[in-house]
């Protein structure tokens, strides 16, 4: 079967996307070049950006893979006051950042759920309400999603990680804070509250075969999710994972097979918002800009406050700016303009997928 007659078909299986994410050489480009075509068709040039606030690194999780892991104690542990969020929330909103995303480790008490809160009513307060907010803040109770949105959350990210149970239990401690069932349910209830809801893989993890990434793919499309933030796995030396680092795909594999999936989730669901995710930039420096020429409409430039970013590290490498954020918003301006794209400056950036499956009115001012 060849890969013009798989790529034109309807409906890719499991085993046209085992294979397409085999291939190599000049299939491979022919898939990143069909995949850039569907982009172009559905969703143009335009990036969207995403202010990224990583709000703290206080986390009640202990999965294996994470450097701000619970148990990690080397690590300097911090939270933004609700004035600096806000502060940095009125930067990106006067920069032209449609959208910023509060990021934060997963924690549920009544604190932190009445802080995310207010940072959520003033954020809209102060943009009258035009700054569109993403949450990524772990798995939560239906009641809080619900609060959080009626108090000005447009999107929620919460990433399953896996779609494989037996690869996730791999990746998490055997408590009641680490099942997959939760994570399923917690999906569940943002998509019934009426969130954007988004999700995500990590690629090239210990145990990981292509089925499973094949899999991914397939429940993404199933769960008709409106937004996707993956990428590679890289490891952290500070975790129970790192054990297993002799046995990983060389990182540059690893990229290329995240940027074969961010490729075949777009061609899979032609209107959603992928991003093109920091881990990305962390394996090689033009990443992001070869991931939005194959699929990708979004970029989240970190703009959490210089002193903090040190202490938010999720894997190793992790890439930082020592610019200003708006001299950092010139320099993508102008690496987006040689591969022909455009900062969608002012300008949400909602999922074209969401409105049209709700049949609302598309809000992209």
């Amino acid at each position: 079967m060849s890969l013009d007659f798989i790529l034109q078909k309807p409906t890719l299986s499991k085993d046209d996307l085992i294979f397409l994410l085999q291939t190599k050489g000049k299939e491979e480009q022919t898939l990143f070049d069909f995949s850039g075509k569907i982009k172009q068709q559905h969703v143009g040039n335009i990036v969207y950006l995403r202010g990224l606030i990583e709000y703290s690194n206080n986390c009640r999780k202990n999965c294996y893979y994470c450097g701000i892991r619970r148990s990690n104690n080397l690590l300097q542990r911090y939270c933004l006051t609700e004035d600096e969020v806000l502060q940095t929330v009125q930067f990106a909103y006067h920069h032209g950042y449609g959208s910023i995303a509060i990021q934060s480790g997963e924690l549920s008490s009544r604190t932190f759920i009445n802080q995310i809160d207010r940072i959520l009513k003033e954020s809209k307060r102060l943009t009258n309400g035009e700054i569109g907010i993403t949450l990524s803040c772990g798995e939560q109770s239906e009641e809080t999603y619900r609060r959080w949105f009626e108090s000005g959350a447009d999107r929620y990210l919460l990433r399953i990680e896996t779609s494989s149970e037996e690869l996730f239990l791999k990746l998490h401690p055997q408590d009641k804070l680490h099942r997959f069932a939760n994570r399923l349910n917690a999906l569940e209830a943002l998509k019934k509250i009426g969130y954007q809801v988004g999700t995500g893989v990590m690629i090239g993890l210990p145990f990981q075969t292509t089925e499973h990434l094949a899999d991914d793919l397939l429940f993404m499309k199933t769960f008709d999710i409106d937004m996707c933030g993956m990428g590679p796995y890289i490891e952290h030396r500070d975790t129970p994972l790192y054990a297993y680092k002799d046995q990983l795909l060389p990182l540059k594999e690893r990229l290329n097979l995240s940027f074969k999936m961010i490729a075949l989730l777009r061609i899979m669901m032609h209107n959603i918002n992928i991003a093109a995710t920091t881990a990305l930039q962390a394996i090689e420096k033009n990443a992001r800009e070869r991931a939005i020429q194959i699929g990708a409409n979004v970029l989240m430039p970190n703009i959490t406050p210089g002193q903090y970013q040190d202490n938010y590290f999720l894997y190793d490498n992790k890439p930082l700016s020592e610019s200003r954020p708006q001299d950092e918003l010139h320099y993508l301006e102008q690496r987006l303009k040689t591969i022909g794209h455009e900062i969608g400056y002012f300008r949400q950036g909602n999922s074209l997928n969401f409105y049209l499956k709700k049949s609302f009115p598309l809000n992209q001012k």
